[in-house]
């Protein structure tokens, strides 16, 4: 243990806000979130639900274990999609962040919307509610693959929104990309990343199509059907040679990899999401949102919101899902989630901070990963290479306890 230092240092950090809306106009066939179509007076509710929530944040963190820092310096209203509520709700959910906690006035506010429901009044109400950041997610820049996913605009809509947020002021826009739709081929790929360089947004996210049971599209190819076009879909091989290639577009037109799914002009990082990655204090609110907060006792609390809007809407009190972070859970997080970042981690600062050497079976697997060609040590900083980045789930598997694992941001 270095020298005077016992237990893990907790700094002074402002709280990130998230608040997961799970309304959509439609459900895209690919989409594994907590997400649907659902009535106007359940979107009502949710927001009282939600507004309830904020306003006993202080008490409720302190009865799970977690210290709340009223200075807010990031808010994030992600889903689902946030712009399919109406001007009211947004400005209603917004207004109850800023009266129960202190927003700083440099504060980033990002909201993600759909093509096609940024029209001119929920613009404004952006503008009036303070939002300085919006994530659209745009997909694909290929109509044939948006309707295949089942998603509702076309590029022209997407061009429309956009220039609609520049010339209202909000220049700091993402567009969120995925590599491995259906019927995406190299050809289309390589135009989705050109159309997305052209826009000249300041921030590109690039995701590979997830497979899984908590989609339809996912359920489909896992059954090997024919279904949302699933017979459609790119294999890995062909879906990790996209993931690489806009890896070196988004390079060559100065929009630079930060994180393994996300790029950005210098200075437009996303404040907020680089909270999740560096392990800095986050409550959520809404469905199947999730938080981070510094522990009272432990290292760190981390809690969770249920995945139903039945049960979130049917009572009075929302109940969390509870993780405490011991020590050693503090250190597999700093692996598995600084590593993310392009700039990886520095070991010295992780011992710094938690007064721990860093682990003997840590340091041994570090040498096996640098020695297959995924990992990179420098002195005391370890990143990911480009191989490793294709195959982080593997090297992150490295870090993670049997018992405790950490979720995926």
């Amino acid at each position: 243990m270095p020298a005077g230092i016992r237990g893990y240092k907790q700094l002074f950090m402002p709280t990130g806000v998230y608040i997961s809306v799970p309304f959509c106009k439609s459900k895209c066939s690919f989409c594994n979130f907590a997400s649907g179509v659902f009535s106007r007076d359940r979107m009502q509710r949710f927001v009282e639900r939600v507004c309830a929530d904020i306003a006993n944040t202080e008490e409720a963190a302190r009865k799970l274990g977690g210290k709340f820092e009223r200075e807010v310096d990031t808010i994030y209203l992600g889903g689902g999609t946030p712009s399919t509520l109406a001007q009211q709700q947004l400005k209603q959910l917004l207004a109850t962040v800023r009266r129960h906690s202190d927003v700083q006035p440099d504060a980033e506010i990002t909201v993600e919307c759909a093509p096609g429901t940024v029209s001119d009044e929920i613009v404004q109400t952006l503008i009036d509610c303070g939002v300085n950041r919006v994530s659209l997610g745009v997909q694909s820049f290929i109509d044939e693959e948006s309707r295949a996913v089942g998603r509702l605009h076309n590029r022209e809509t997407t061009l429309a929104d956009i220039a609609r947020l520049r010339d209202a002021g909000i220049t700091n826009v993402n567009v969120d990309l995925i590599a491995g739709l259906p019927r995406q081929t190299r050809e289309s790929w390589n135009e989705s990343l050109e159309q997305a360089i052209a826009t000249g947004v300041p921030h590109v996210s690039v995701y590979i199509l997830e497979v899984d049971e908590d989609s339809r599209l996912g359920r489909e190819l896992i059954a090997g059907g024919t279904r949302y076009h699933a017979h459609h879909v790119p294999d890995d091989d062909l879906s990790a040679e996209f993931y690489a290639t806009a890896c070196e577009r988004m390079d060559a037109a100065g929009i630079a990899q930060y994180e393994i799914s996300n790029f950005a002009r210098d200075g437009f990082e996303s404040k907020h999401n680089l909270k999740y990655w560096t392990r800095q204090p986050y409550y959520g609110f809404g469905l199947d949102a999730h938080s981070m907060l510094h522990g009272r006792e432990l290292s760190a609390v981390r809690f969770s919101t249920t995945d139903d809007l039945d049960v979130f809407l049917g009572s009075d009190r929302t109940e969390h899902e509870v993780l405490a972070v011991s020590e050693q859970a503090a250190i597999e997080e700093e692996f598995f989630l600084g590593l993310r970042l392009n700039r990886g981690i520095d070991l010295s600062e992780i011992e710094a901070r938690t007064g721990r050497e860093i682990p003997h079976e840590f340091t041994e697997a570090i040498e096996a990963l640098v020695a297959d060609g995924l990992l990179l040590r420098t002195e005391s900083r370890v990143m990911l290479t480009h191989r490793g980045r294709l195959l982080s789930n593997e090297v992150f598997a490295r870090f993670i306890g049997a018992e405790e694992k950490v979720p995926a941001i």
